[in-house]
């Protein structure tokens, strides 16, 4: 019997995919998430439901036990008190447990701008969770490095409804890449598939083209019928104002407003440039016909 790939994260839009694919490919697979309901259309597939806490370690041991590989990452928790420390506190216990269990081949959810030490908000959760993982000398491990998720637009749907605008901090003239979720879960369960990655290295998956803020709002407004739907950088104090009135924590809405500062320096950006092997398929317009406009209809 083959040993199983335990995916952490397996209700969110990453996790989920991966599972979906690998369960696809006829292999075992054990899925990790909050709440066992969440975990229900998985496990109908025949996943393994491990439902817990990420940050417990002794739980993350005896979901790791037996592994042929392990997909980790850091779980948004948008009411953390304080978010780094939460950052901190679930690295710690990922790092621990998959020692223990001697997980061989291990890929992380990481995020372009990682190689940073300071200034990037959330993402510099990631470059700890990198640095710790690289300490496991004897597992082989992939830190995948995608872009800015297109699904971070299906949050401007309240926006876009009540004022008839999408919006945030961001620039709207500042250049990303931009990827949608199913191309990172692809990657990585391909990764998994092949089972030969060795050593420790770093894979960005870049999406199609770079866009900019404004040239993301005109795609996306043209799949709901709103060709002429304008992007507006909102003033930080509206936005923080905004973040807390979704429910988010004072340090995560902080941590988000100085990603988005540095997104508009430049800061978060790549170190590898453009190329095949980076540059994932699924376009902008491809994810507005599709994730976006349904996400518009069902939000009606």
């Amino acid at each position: 019997m083959k040993s199983p790939f335990v995916i952490c994260g397996a209700t969110g839009n990453v996790g989920s995919k991966i599972g979906g694919r690998l369960l696809g490919a006829g292999e075992p697979v054990r899925v990790i998430g909050r709440e066992r309901v969440r975990l229900g259309p998985l496990a109908v597939k025949g996943a393994e439901p491990w439902p817990g806490d990420i940050g417990d370690a002794g739980f993350l041991v005896k979901a790791f036990t037996g592994a042929r590989g392990a997909f980790i990452l850091v779980p948004p928790k948008v009411d953390a008190p304080d978010v780094r420390g939460y950052q901190s506190q679930v690295g710690d216990a990922l790092l621990w447990a998959l020692s223990k269990a001697r997980v061989p081949r291990i890929i992380t959810l990481s995020s372009v701008g990682a190689h940073q030490s300071e200034g990037t908000g959330p993402i510099l959760g990631l470059h700890e969770l990198e640095t710790k993982i690289d300490t496991l000398g004897d597992a082989a491990v992939i830190h995948l490095r995608p872009a800015y998720f297109m699904e971070n637009h299906v949050w401007s749907i309240p926006v876009i409804r009540s004022q008839g605008v999408s919006g945030s901090r961001i620039r709207g003239d500042v250049p990303i890449p931009m990827i949608a979720t199913k191309d990172i879960a692809e990657g990585a369960a391909r990764l998994f598939l092949e089972g030969i990655f060795t050593g420790h290295s770093i894979r960005y998956l870049l999406g199609p083209r770079d866009l900019t803020m404004s040239e993301a709002t005109r795609i996306l407004g043209e799949s709901i019928g709103k060709p002429d739907l304008k992007y507006v950088q909102f003033p930080e104090e509206e936005a923080r104002k905004a973040m807390l009135g979704m429910g988010m924590s004072r340090s995560v809405a902080e941590t988000l407003l100085e990603m988005q500062r540095a997104f508009n320096a430049g800061k978060i950006r790549p170190t590898q440039v453009r190329n095949a092997e980076n540059t994932t398929p699924t376009t902008m317009e491809v994810f507005a016909g599709t994730v976006f406009a349904n996400a518009y209809r069902t939000a009606a």
